[in-house]
């Protein structure tokens, strides 16, 4: 993954001392190098935990060091190889602050980021995490465009959109299921309005025609069914909704010369619902 592979590269320098053998950290005052070539070594050999307190010594015996940087976000780094996103994200907060400008705070943000989405639970549990992940995201690509930091964050936010959006069709189904019409409209409109991009939003257009139709609302119902024709002809769900509308009728073979069919002409006489 990009967050494990650059960091290293873009912070490691030579040492200047032979590595630390203890097991227990100690507040011996020792110099610079020697001090961040003990936390470097503790990476290597995957003692995360006690990396990142090697790097936080780093400094607070050495404030004003050019190697004080390089270790607050390197302590950051540690706390997240260790799963440690909440200490991690604590040290990457601050070091965004104190150091707006720093020549790798895009892999801050970006860092920062990965520790929310690397928490992202399956679709049956709070999406707190999957919502500040996707804050986060849009961040990195925002301050950052261009960078791979931003390449890789427009890949996650696709992903992280697709995973709200079947959060919203699984509370939508829900309440489709217990007849409770307007909520799961409400639930699918949500897909459609916020995550329009995503691979659910054929499905919510046709689970809101069954709605509405339930409710017999027709005329918006056939709003609905000339939407998700327009855009996806060649779907389950357009021929799904092209039914219901149709009262079993099957839908026409979009090869055949007229692939927007019936519900594209209802999209140039229909308002949008």
């Amino acid at each position: 993954m990009l967050a494990r592979r650059l960091l290293p590269a873009l912070l490691l320098t030579a040492a200047l001392a032979a590595c630390s053998s203890d097991d227990k950290l100690t507040q011996v005052e020792k110099p610079v190098g020697t001090l961040y070539n003990d936390a470097f070594t503790e990476m290597h050999d995957e003692n995360y935990r006690r990396a990142a307190a090697l790097f936080d010594e780093v400094e607070r015996q050495h404030p004003y060091s050019q190697w004080a940087t390089r270790a607050q976000l390197m302590a950051a780094f540690a706390h997240y190889q260790n799963l440690k996103y909440d200490d991690a994200i604590v040290a990457l907060d601050r070091f965004i602050q104190l150091h707006p400008g720093y020549e790798n705070v895009d892999y801050a943000y970006y860092l920062k980021a990965i520790c929310y989405y690397e928490q992202i639970t399956d679709i049956r549990r709070d999406q707190k995490m999957t919502e500040l992940a996707l804050d986060s995201l849009n961040e990195v690509t925002r301050r950052f465009p261009g960078t791979p930091y931003a390449i890789d964050a427009a890949r996650k936010l696709q992903l992280a959109r697709d995973h709200l959006a079947a959060k919203s069709m699984e509370i939508g189904r829900y309440y489709q299921e217990k007849k409770i019409w307007n909520a799961a409209i409400n639930r699918f409109r949500d897909v459609i309005d916020r995550y329009q991009t995503t691979t659910h939003t054929p499905e919510a257009l046709e689970r809101v025609v069954e709605c509405y139709l339930a409710l017999g609302l027709r005329e918006e119902a056939v709003k609905a069914a000339s939407v998700l024709g327009y855009n996806y002809p060649d779907s389950e769900w357009y021929r799904d909704a092209y039914s219901l509308v149709n009262n079993g009728r099957t839908a026409p073979d979009s090869d055949s010369g007229n692939s927007r069919g019936w519900f594209g002409r209802a999209w140039n006489s229909l308002s949008p619902f």
